[in-house]
């Protein structure tokens, strides 16, 4: 196991943190992933791959097949979210994990909040010093990949069809996919390895879209302003206050969808405001988008103020595309069952880059990590599920070869 141990704290050693307001000006939105980006480049190419990296950004790397079969494909990002502290991460290894509360030197995880620690007891447990979130969510996924890989080529009797590899940035941003050179992929189903939980295999994912809401006031000097002064921070305030609280991430889970302010800007003069918004059902996304819109018409002209309302969609839903072509999903199962891996499908309430790939026709389910508590300080890995998820991707490539 230390080859995947050393492999992952080398990833999470290159500050990868992408930087949401620059997606549009620069791509990487920082420097750090264009460099872990280089470094994964080059391990495939030392692997024996073909590697192309060009102006899109995106590593791709092409193994040529032992025998015939499916050609398929991993992929998994390179950033880490900026909803929290994610440069500088000062990993700490603690091994044979006794079943307690793991005390950090800035925060203290505890079985309480992280229920799933008792299924490691005696395990090794990976975590940041709690003044940063740890970076499993993805480089768990690209050590995971390129660990399967190496195990692949290295024993030099083995059999596998054409495999893809894809490394992309930018995917916390949503904007990891605007580049991805689709046009050079041959294979015909894609696996992200970018989910969580030990045995999740994630089917379906939320449909996406961003909401910019903008609002202009009328500034005036605040000391004679009664009469005058429209303040848009104001105004945006409202706006945002009437989104249903019952429909925020704080109170959804499961099958609910929710409406998510990522980011207020602006003075008296002039407010923006990002919401996120998220539902498994596309017609319901409409409808959220609709109510925001609605919503800030109302409110600015009570106030005397303009509003503008524009969205985008950022991914959808990728179990269409799954039902449609249900033998990647069923090749992931075949794969569990053989090595006495129990695993259940489940939605993810997030996205991948795999949906925008799904959304093209080529199915992309994801597969576990093992990570935990993303996004946040408390982040946790065990090594073990590491070890067992690359055990599943040799399995997946061993049904691909059976298919041939």
């Amino acid at each position: 196991m230390l080859s995947l141990e050393k492999r992952f704290l080398d990833y999470i050693s290159y500050d990868t943190q992408s930087d949401s307001s620059a997606v549009g000006i620069r791509r990487p939105t920082t420097e750090g992933q264009e460099r872990l980006l280089k470094h994964l480049g080059d391990e495939l190419e030392a692997l024996g791959l073909d590697v192309y990296y060009g102006q899109e950004n995106v590593v791709m790397g092409k193994l040529k097949g032992t025998c015939s079969g499916k050609c398929i494909a991993f992929m998994a990002h390179v950033d880490t979210s900026d909803e929290t502290e994610g440069n500088g991460v000062k990993p700490i290894v603690h091994r044979a994990y006794d079943g307690g509360s793991i005390a950090l030197p800035y925060l203290t995880i505890t079985p309480e909040d992280e229920p799933d620690l008792l299924l490691y007891k005696g395990s090794t447990i990976i975590t940041s010093d709690g003044s940063t979130l740890l970076g499993a969510d993805d480089k768990a996924g690209c050590a995971i990949i390129i660990e399967a890989l190496s195990r692949l080529v290295s024993a030099h009797d083995s059999l596998y069809p054409d495999i893809e590899v894809f490394f992309t940035p930018d995917e916390e941003t949503g904007s990891g996919m605007d580049r991805f050179p689709i046009e050079r992929m041959k294979a015909e189903v894609c696996y992200t390895i970018d989910g969580g939980r030990e045995g999740e295999i994630e089917d379906g994912c939320f449909n996406a879209a961003s909401v910019v809401v903008r609002v202009q006031g009328t500034p005036y000097h605040p000391g004679y302003g009664r009469g005058k002064l429209v303040n848009a921070l104001s105004v945006m305030s409202r706006i945002i206050s009437l989104l249903p609280q019952a429909e925020s991430p704080e109170a959804t889970d499961g099958s609910y969808g929710y409406y998510y302010p990522s980011s207020i800007r602006g003075s008296a003069a002039e407010a923006e405001a990002e919401i996120l918004v998220r539902d498994f059902s596309f017609d319901s996304l409409k409808k959220r988008i609709d109510f925001i819109s609605g919503t800030a018409d109302a409110i600015a002209a009570m106030y005397h103020a303009k509003s503008t309302v524009e969205s985008s969609i950022t991914y959808r839903n990728m179990r269409d595309t799954l039902a449609e072509k249900p033998e990647a999903l069923c090749r992931i199962l075949k794969a569990g069952e053989k090595l006495g891996m129990p695993l259940y499908v489940t939605d993810i309430r997030g996205g991948t880059d795999g949906a925008w790939l799904s959304e093209r026709g080529i199915p992309s389910p994801n597969i576990f990590t093992g990570g935990h508590a993303f996004h946040s300080n408390s982040e946790w890995i065990a090594l073990e599920a590491m070890e067992r998820a690359v055990d599943l991707v040799l399995g997946i490539i061993r049904e691909a070869i059976c298919e041939r």
